[in-house]
């Protein structure tokens, strides 16, 4: 569930495809830790890193759209109180990513 209200996650629609990500990702960070070991070349285990980071941003940045697209959408719809909440939850999730 989305929150201490029950509802769903707005993701759900496309959880497969963030499942997806996530196995490519945990995949990538094997790899890493496989060229560590294997002492491979600082720079080109630095670039896997950055392709790494760029695929874990992207799946925040999926998250990010779909809680302002569902949660903070369907509370201001609502007329909801829990509308500043969610609005105030997801500037934080904001804020968190570009100090990352």
């Amino acid at each position: 569930m989305d929150d201490e209200t029950g509802t769903p996650p707005g993701y759900l629609t496309r959880k497969g495809d963030y499942l997806k990500r996530m196995r490519r990702i945990e995949g990538q960070v094997k790899g890493i830790e496989r060229m560590i070991g294997e002492e491979k070349y600082c720079i080109d285990i630095l670039t896997q890193v950055s392709a790494v980071t760029k695929a874990l941003q992207a799946v925040a940045l999926g998250l990010v759209d779909e809680h302002m697209s569902h949660c903070v959408l369907d509370a201001a719809r609502a007329g909801s109180p829990e509308a500043e909440v969610k609005l105030k939850e997801a500037s934080d999730a904001i804020a968190r990513l570009v100090r990352s």
